[in-house]
């Protein structure tokens, strides 16, 4: 009887920490799991509502977005009267060009010398003159040292080849600008329709020292208008121009040009002392060894 009893004592010695461990062991998991689940930084949770919220394109929860200010885009900014008008110059829209330049100069008190100019730009996009110079000179009305609009007066007089009106304002013009290319370059195109080769040689070299990029092609819708002549009289001195400059490459190409356009007096090239300074170019020699024929309208 002693030994069971001591053999039991022993089964209930071993029986009870077991217990103990049995019950404990998915306690303390439970609690670790626990105690996980709550060291999990709160950015994991924010950055993965975040991508739900990116992905989904709903709104982010309350508890995502707490303390976070929400920013609404911003409303596009209605045009005004001038943009809208310079788009329509720009499209050659010139009656609708008008109309809004007018809308902008009423919402200014007609006190914008700037949109006066353009009001005239477009006037004589439509080759209403009269319209245009009565708007350049409301420009200068407002502004009497505005240069753009007496340039632009002088250009209207020279679409309707009154040439020595235009070399009025052109002058009146670059004697309060003397360093604008355009201004220059439009003096010398009414000084060629004039036949005065040498003043008009003189006013391109100056454009050109200004700007030697003055005679690519450029935009006449900005806010000064610029004078081209066409003839095959006009290429001849232009390379002659570009030529005296030393550039060979330019020269040939207002050549070729004028030879294209019907310039025939080929012993007037060869002896012409501005030409004889490029003679040696290899594309002067080429240009006079096989010169184009001519093109006829």
């Amino acid at each position: 009887m002693r030994v069971e009893n001591l053999a039991r004592a022993a089964m209930k010695g071993f029986i009870a920490p077991l217990l103990f461990l049995c019950l404990c062991i998915p306690s303390a998991q439970t609690i670790a799991g626990a105690q996980e689940g709550q060291s999990a930084p709160p950015s994991a949770t924010l950055a993965q509502g975040e991508h739900e919220v990116r992905l989904h394109g709903a709104e982010a929860p309350p508890s995502a977005t707490a303390g976070q200010a929400q920013e609404s885009p911003a409303k596009p900014r209605p045009l005004s009267f001038q943009e809208r008008a310079d788009i329509f110059m720009a499209r050659k829209s010139y009656e609708d060009a008008v109309d809004y330049y007018y809308r902008a100069l009423k919402q200014a008190n007609f006190d914008d010398a700037m949109v006066w100019n353009k009001l005239g730009i477009a006037y004589q996009q439509l080759q209403n003159y009269h319209a245009a110079r009565k708007a350049y000179n409301q420009a200068l009305r407002h502004q009497k040292d505005y240069t753009e609009p007496l340039n632009n007066i002088g250009t209207t007089y020279f679409m309707q080849n009154k040439y020595g009106k235009s070399i009025k304002y052109y002058l009146k013009a670059l004697k309060l600008n003397p360093n604008s290319a355009s201004y220059h370059l439009n003096l010398g195109t009414s000084y060629f329709h004039m036949k005065n080769y040498k003043e008009s040689v003189e006013e391109y070299r100056a454009a050109l020292n200004l700007d030697p990029n003055i005679f690519a092609a450029r935009s006449a819708f900005g806010t000064t208008v610029e004078a081209r002549g066409t003839d095959p009289e006009y290429y001849f001195y232009l390379g002659k121009v570009f030529a005296s400059l030393g550039r060979a490459e330019d020269a040939v190409r207002s050549l070729r040009r004028a030879l294209e356009d019907g310039f025939k007096d080929r012993k007037r090239i060869l002896n012409d002392p501005d030409f004889m300074k490029i003679s040696q170019s290899p594309a002067y020699v080429e240009l006079m060894n096989s010169p184009p024929v001519g093109i006829k309208d």
